[in-house]
């Protein structure tokens, strides 16, 4: 059987793709550049959130055989990530 950090972060990943999937219908349906762009706008909330949240699931699923100091690393590195693409 499948671990329960594994779930988790398949989980987090599916609702993420069905999002998207849902805003791509969304932007369809409004037919307009302006609103498409607003919506679009609005998963780059999502986007980071989805990948510290499965990041963390899955830390957590691997913290008995991991150390404390990897893991700091590991979260320096997603720090690093966000500041690399802010604008």
């Amino acid at each position: 059987m499948w671990e329960k950090a594994i779930l988790g972060m398949a989980a987090l990943r599916m609702m993420s793709g069905t999002l998207e999937l849902l805003v791509a219908l969304l932007i369809l349906k409004v037919n307009q550049v302006e609103k498409a762009l607003l919506i679009n706008s609005s998963l780059a909330i999502v986007g980071p959130l989805v990948l510290l949240t499965t990041t963390t699931v899955g830390l957590i699923g691997m913290s008995d055989r991991i150390s404390f100091t990897k893991i700091a690393w590991i979260f320096l590195g997603i720090v690093c990530i966000f500041i690399g693409v802010r604008k």
